[in-house]
């Protein structure tokens, strides 16, 4: 793998790994369901750097390592980016995954939510992609099958939590009108104004 899209990979996933103390709030607890989600992310970036410094070969032939590896590069620069306009959507820092006390403090429908309930969790799993197409091996598919497993469950109960809050009623008509992690096709929900707050702040 190209130097430079490695580092790009290790800059994506380093991103995604200081979010939990640059932006997150302080009062959460590393617990155990929160080790078991991030496990993949700490694994991916690890395995890839592994493989490309120990040359590894791929299960893919050479002639399709360039186009993989360009597409790897694409993700990382999309997955940066949406993690970037969802931070710049939050007003307030989000509570860490599976704390016992992260009851919704406002619901967010607007910038990075218009469209998509969980947009850190697409830019997520775009990295996994990143990875499983940086070096294309069994190992790298199971991470990011586990890494979409464990965001698909953390989105489901950070769902259910909102749909029973005080915010139910809007969140569940937020529902309709958008994707869990990629926007639904169909019709677009109308422009929150910039006093109402929005989904995933919770």
């Amino acid at each position: 793998m190209d130097g430079s899209a490695l580092l790009l990979l290790l800059l994506n996933f380093g991103l995604i790994g200081a979010l939990p103390r640059l932006f997150f709030r302080p009062d959460g607890r590393f617990n155990l369901k929160w080790w078991l989600t991030a496990l993949p992310f700490f694994l991916c970036p690890a395995l890839v750097a592994a493989a490309t410094a120990l040359h590894w070969q791929p299960l893919l032939p050479d002639a399709w390592r360039t186009g993989t590896v360009l597409a790897a590069v694409v993700l990382n620069a999309a997955s940066i980016a949406l993690i970037s306009m969802t931070l710049g959507t939050h007003r307030i820092p989000l509570a860490l995954w599976h704390q016992d006390d992260d009851a919704p403090r406002h619901l967010v429908t607007y910038g990075a939510y218009r469209r998509i309930r969980h947009p850190f969790y697409t830019a997520f799993l775009l990295a996994f992609c990143s990875g499983l197409l940086a070096w294309p091996h069994w190992p790298t598919l199971a991470l990011a099958l586990y890494g979409f497993l464990a965001l698909r469950l953390t989105a489901v109960r950070e769902e259910r939590r909102l749909a029973a809050s005080e915010f139910g009623a809007e969140y569940r008509d937020y529902l309709t009108h958008t994707g869990r992690f990629f926007p639904r096709p169909g019709r677009l929900p109308a422009a929150a104004p910039l006093e109402t707050v929005a989904a995933g702040e919770r």
